[in-house]
């Protein structure tokens, strides 16, 4: 009989029974293979993948992208790679317990081959909002401090209020003698990611001994963190300290006692893990002392990661197993020390908002500002975004309700995924509050997603039932792996459109602002262009189309009366119009079909508006208010 990748290993923990002829005979297991383990196998098929991959890249065309980012730029080289490297992994997941190595190195292969071909091919930043973190950095280089409590335009505010981000990479652009984070932005995907991964390893391993089980959990994040937090923001570090937190709580603060049977191997469910040792009242204590100083980064990097830590901690001291309030009651007041001292502007005008959004569920669920994607390539990148999501969901809800015996061993794993849900009765957090949740949930789900696709051992029970469960899922298994990049292809490249920027877009950007005097006003549609926040401490800015669809409709009936009304007495105001604004405004529905152009047209037009630069990918406007003794006509006609 050939090996399928469920043949049971010493990994379970359950030693396999053994196999029986049809007489009932008991036979070994090496007289009943059939193929003899290939060792040669894992590196080859490991290189082939990547080697496909890294042929692959030449040939992405990215400068040309069209409605469909780079999905239809993608050569069929690196479509092939990702359907090697995950035959790859399967085979070596046969494997797991004994060469758990080779399971990691497929996940790096993975990781490298999803999310690393910007950072190898593109000549600018990805995201061009990421630039703006670029420029906080360069004012702490520059200015040498941070003010929280000044008055910056562009949402900016809240970026001096939490600094903490913004002030280990202006140590590290000294330390690595380069000019800006810009030189290795594009590269914080990978080593997040590569941080992330031996966090989720000792996450799982608290609650799984299958190494099967924890390594396609690993596999299935990965494929499911399509949300694109993990770029060089403080989100994704502050994110990665959130996982460091838990990995400790969850392995080093279980009470006495309080296990039960689930340190009962009869009990537990063959593929789970008993219980951590129990600590003492001094040793939570201690440990209390060490992962302060991560909880008091957490709340120096990031504003909503603290929230998310409380929730995660309130629902594990409702177990018997985590019951630390002490722990809980620390985190609670290091958050509420930030948030009263250093984030205390941007805290107050939170609370100012809660009456007004605070059990709004479906405005607070929505994703971005108009929560209508348009066009062929960000309608499929979120509804793919929503299949993965509601796939990953279905599986574990299978896994919970299926092997019950793992979801006792495992509660609190599930507990701190369901903790975020909650917050959409809170806030909306600027249309970033439904990707929140997802991130903060994916790591619990995925493992219980992994949960319904990796069955117990094959020696663990003999059960007509177990086996037929076991044939199902060595079919299901390859299946959902392969869907699952699929989706996550569109779902993370199906916008990039958006999100790549050519280099001279970013140099006409830069000139227009350079040259706005201090206190001038930078006029644009939305804040996701390059460098849109330089000079930002210097600089007002108005991102005028960043509002619901009906008011900009009625903005561009007549855009530059609408603009100049706007616009305070006595300042020098400029315009800039660029390319990624258009793409980014069609493609998030800020605007009609048309719109962007017709709003260009008619500024170009008027007199109360010079050019200062015009070029095929962006151009810049200045101001020009008439004389009290002539009234202006906007003299834009459609």
């Amino acid at each position: 009989m050939t090996k399928n990748v469920f043949t049971p290993v010493a990994e379970s923990g359950v030693p396999p029974s053994p196999a029986r002829d049809q007489r009932g005979t008991a036979v070994s297991r090496a007289s009943r293979t059939a193929l003899p383990d290939l060792v040669w196998l894992p590196p080859a098929v490991l290189l082939l993948g990547l080697g496909l991959w890294a042929f692959a890249l030449p040939g992405i065309e990215f400068r040309t992208m069209g409605d469909y980012g780079l999905l239809d730029r993608l050569p069929a080289a690196f479509y092939a790679s990702l359907l090697v490297l995950t035959a790859g992994f399967l085979v070596v997941l046969r494997r797991a317990g004994t060469s758990p190595g080779w399971p990691l190195a497929y996940c790096v292969a993975l990781l490298v081959a999803l999310k690393a071909p910007p950072a190898v091919l593109y000549d600018s930043v990805r995201y061009p909002w990421a630039s703006k973190h670029d420029a906080v950095v360069n004012v702490v280089l520059g200015a040498g401090e941070l003010r929280p409590n000044a008055a910056l335009s562009g949402n900016m505010s809240a970026y001096e209020q939490w600094p903490g981000f913004f002030t280990l990479n202006a140590a590290l652009v000294r330390a690595f003698g380069v000019e800006s984070t810009a030189v290795y932005l594009n590269w914080a995907p990978i080593v997040l990611g590569l941080i992330a991964l031996p966090l989720l390893v000792l996450i799982y391993r608290t609650f799984a001994e299958d190494w099967r089980l924890v390594w396609t959990a690993v596999w299935i994040f990965q494929l499911a963190n399509w949300v694109g937090q993990d770029y060089l923001a403080p989100q994704g570090l502050a994110y990665i300290l959130h996982l460091s937190v838990l990995a400790v709580v969850m392995r080093h603060f279980v009470r006495p006692g309080s296990a039960g049977r689930l340190r009962d191997r009869a009990y537990l469910d063959p593929a789970a893990t008993a219980v951590p040792p129990p600590t003492g009242l001094r040793q939570r204590a201690v440990c209390v002392l060490i992962i302060s100083p991560l909880i008091f980064a957490i709340n120096a990097v990031h504003q909503l990661t603290p929230v998310m830590l409380c929730a995660a901690l309130f629902v594990l001291a409702l177990t018997r197993r985590y019951r630390n309030y002490g722990l809980l009651v620390v985190t609670g007041l290091l958050m509420l020390t930030w948030n009263l001292t250093m984030g205390r502007p941007l805290f107050l005008e939170t609370l100012g908002t809660l009456r007004e959004s605070i059990g709004r569920l479906t405005e607070n669920s929505r994703a971005g500002y108009a929560g209508q994607l348009t066009g062929p390539g960000p309608e499929l990148a979120g509804r793919a975004g929503i299949v993965m999501a509601l796939t990953v969901v279905v599986l574990a809800g299978i896994a919970v309700l299926g092997r019950r015996r793992l979801t006792r061993s495992a509660l609190p794993l599930l507990l701190v995924s369901i903790a975020p849900v909650p917050l959409f009765a809170v806030n909306d957090y600027g249309g970033e509050m439904l990707f929140r949740v997802y991130l903060f949930g994916l790591p619990g789900a995925a493992f219980f997603a992994a949960a319904a696709l990796v069955p117990a051992a094959a020696g663990a029970r003999r059960s007509r039932g177990a086996l037929v469960r076991r044939r199902v899922a060595a079919v299901a298994l390859p299946v959902v792996l392969v869907a699952l990049t699929a989706g996550f292809l569109p779902a993370y490249y199906g916008k990039e459109t958006m999100y790549y920027t050519p280099p001279a877009e970013s140099e006409l950007v830069t000139r227009a602002i350079d040259r706005l005097p201090e206190g001038g006003l930078l006029l644009a549609t939305a804040g996701s262009f390059p460098e849109a926040l330089h000079r930002y401490d210097q600089v007002e800015h108005w991102f005028f189309a960043e509002q619901e669809l009906p008011e900009n409709e009625k903005m561009l009936a007549d855009p530059a009366r609408y603009l100049a009304d706007g616009i305070p007495r006595g300042t020098t105001a400029h315009v800039v119009l660029t390319r990624t604004q258009d793409i980014y405004t069609a493609g998030e529905g800020l605007l009609p079909p048309g719109g962007f152009e017709a709003l260009r047209t008619r500024l170009k037009a008027s007199p109360l508006f010079r050019t200062v630069e015009e070029h095929p990918y962006g151009i810049v406007l200045a101001y020009t208010p008439a004389s009290p003794a002539t009234p202006a006509t906007s003299g834009g006609t459609p």
